[in-house]
């Protein structure tokens, strides 16, 4: 059983990652850049309680509380990863940092530590390289709001041990997900694979002025019995992925909307559900 988890990234994923890990009974330690971002985790957790208190049966403030006394914070790579039997990686969504932030964890790692990104769209064999033990790294992937949405879509690379991959599927059950196996590499795993060219298409609509971001979701929540449709699904990603994942794209039409995204909504504070304001007002 791995019991010592690093989480490297405390945003809006990286923070739910640990709550959950938490909640779950692991020791955490949340890792990230700067003392001045780790200091905003304590509003955060009160954030999370609320969702658990509204979404999880059986929560009690006791368990709320041994959670959070669970949760190591450091801005120190070298401290965060000294006690880690696997780190599970949540940093911003591009390839140069990914790799340079897994060159940095392979100096510090213990030898028996395993390697995990959540990266939403890049594929692991672009990150392996750039480890010193791609045989223990591959992909651990979760959905936002991981409480109530627990997948724990676990893939392979090319060079994984199949040891390692049956370790991490047995971690995330452990963790209160359901182990989804994915045996060939696959950018956007099973869930993005399905639910980005849904979002694409919706931003294409949207940017193009075919229809309003709210008729947009009132059409897929009424033709689908979905109970959101695609510019909700995006204020619970939060707008730095998909504005990440867009603003260097050759396609017009998505640099405009990444255009939109920064001007519109990141540049007035407005970065989705986490912070009360994003395409809907939540406060």
């Amino acid at each position: 059983m791995m019991q010592n988890l690093t989480v490297l990234g405390t945003g809006t994923l990286g923070s739910q990652i640990i709550f959950q890990s938490a909640y779950s009974g692991k020791n955490v330690v949340a890792y990230d850049i700067s003392d001045e971002i780790l200091s905003k985790l304590p509003a955060r957790w009160e954030q999370l309680k609320d969702c658990y208190r509204r979404d999880v049966k059986g929560v009690t403030e006791e368990k709320l509380d041994a959670a959070v006394s669970r949760i190591r914070p450091t801005a120190d790579m070298k401290d965060a990863l000294k006690d880690a039997d696997i780190v599970i990686e949540a940093v911003p969504e591009r390839l140069d940092i990914k790799q340079d932030t897994w060159k940095k964890v392979s100096e510090n790692a213990p030898a028996k530590t395993i390697f995990c990104t959540n990266s939403s769209t890049l594929p692991p064999s672009k990150i392996a390289p750039f480890t010193d033990r791609p045989e223990k790294f591959l992909c651990l992937h979760f959905a936002n709001e991981v409480w109530k949405y627990n997948t724990g879509e676990v893939m392979v690379q090319p060079k994984t041990d199949p040891k390692v991959f049956e370790e991490v599927a047995q971690f995330a059950d452990e963790i209160g997900m359901v182990p989804i196996r994915i045996k060939k590499e696959q950018p956007g795993y099973l869930l993005n694979s399905l639910l980005v060219p849904l979002l694409d298409a919706a931003a294409d609509l949207w940017v193009r002025g075919v229809a309003s971001f709210e008729d947009i979701d009132k059409t897929w929540r009424i033709a689908t019995g979905a109970p959101t449709g695609p510019f909700e699904i995006l204020d619970t990603v939060g707008m730095m992925t998909p504005y990440n994942l867009n603003k260097d794209a050759t396609d017009p039409v998505k640099k405009e909307f990444a255009r939109r995204l920064k001007e519109d909504y990141i540049d007035k504070g407005k970065m989705g559900k986490i912070s009360g304001h994003g395409f809907y007002d939540y406060e």
